[in-house]
């Protein structure tokens, strides 16, 4: 428990020295869209580095659709302590995986009022499935959308070579 507190907390100050510095150097559109990089990237060199220590004694992987299935279950679990509430695909490459309780956004809000506030805190946890999907050989683009805190759904799509 006293784990999740201490990420919960680093990440929050993460997103607040990401946005402070970059304040103090650029205009405000320029800024969130800095910030928002900043941190996605930050997330990607962390996915790297977890999944190769979470998958170290795993078989490979058949398809897309397995490694998904292991974002969503092994990777949330030892990231967040949870598993993925949902996993949609239309199996061309688009996969959707939704979180009820999305452990980064349950501490600040429950509703609507910070819902401007959502995409710098969702950033971080983008490049974290984008690292560890590129390090499984998959390029993505993954996107974050928050209809109503703290629910969260991630879009990853797979991008074909």
């Amino acid at each position: 428990m006293a784990d999740d507190a201490l990420f919960e907390f680093l990440h929050m100050e993460m997103v607040a020295h990401v946005y402070k510095e970059q304040a103090a150097r650029t205009e405000m559109e320029q800024e969130r869209s800095t910030c928002v990089s900043i941190l996605e990237g930050m997330g990607f060199r962390v996915g790297q580095g977890l999944i190769e220590r979470i998958t170290k004694d795993t078989p490979s992987f058949k398809d897309d659709l397995d490694v998904m299935k292991f974002i969503c279950k092994d990777f949330w679990i030892n990231i967040f302590r949870k598993q993925i509430d949902n996993l949609r695909t239309n199996h061309q490459g688009t996969y959707v995986l939704q979180d009820n309780k999305f452990a980064l956004l349950t501490q600040f809000s429950n509703g609507k009022q910070y819902m401007e506030e959502a995409p710098k805190y969702l950033a971080f946890s983008c490049g974290l499935v984008r690292g560890a999907l590129s390090n499984l050989g998959l390029d993505s683009v993954v996107t974050a959308e928050v209809s109503n805190m703290p629910s969260c759904k991630f879009q990853v799509v797979i991008q074909k070579t």
